[in-house]
């Protein structure tokens, strides 16, 4: 019963949708940043240093196809961990609690027959 009231009030995060949001957002934003950078050619912008993560990446309208594919993926790995991750800590989150709020019941339990001894 603790376990439904825990999903209700803490729900589970599905990694693989945030995944999939968060690597639908980088691959969208490297693509734009990419075709912004080759369009426009803002000089603040240094999407260039991509090169160094994402191999065949280049400031180009290809390269902006091939680093929105690598930022899907990384994105995708990075989201997928991110809720792995916080499944996990709630899952052991909860198990402390209730270990503690268990500990805490039975403290008492052998109170009433240490009374009737004395």
């Amino acid at each position: 019963m603790a376990g439904i009231e825990y999903e209700r009030i803490f729900p589970r995060v599905h990694s693989r949708a945030l995944g999939g949001a968060i690597g639908v957002t980088t691959a969208v934003g490297v693509f734009l940043l990419t075709i912004l950078q080759v369009v426009a050619g803002p000089q603040g912008l240094q999407v260039g240093l991509l090169t160094h993560y994402f191999y065949g990446y280049d400031v180009t309208w290809a390269g902006a196809f091939v680093g929105a594919a690598w930022a899907a993926a990384v994105g995708f790995v990075g989201g997928w961990v991110l809720g792995f991750t916080h499944n996990r800590t709630m899952d052991v989150w909860m198990f402390i609690v209730r270990q503690r709020a268990e500990l805490s019941q039975r403290r008492d339990y052998l109170d009433p027959l240490r009374r009737d001894r004395a």
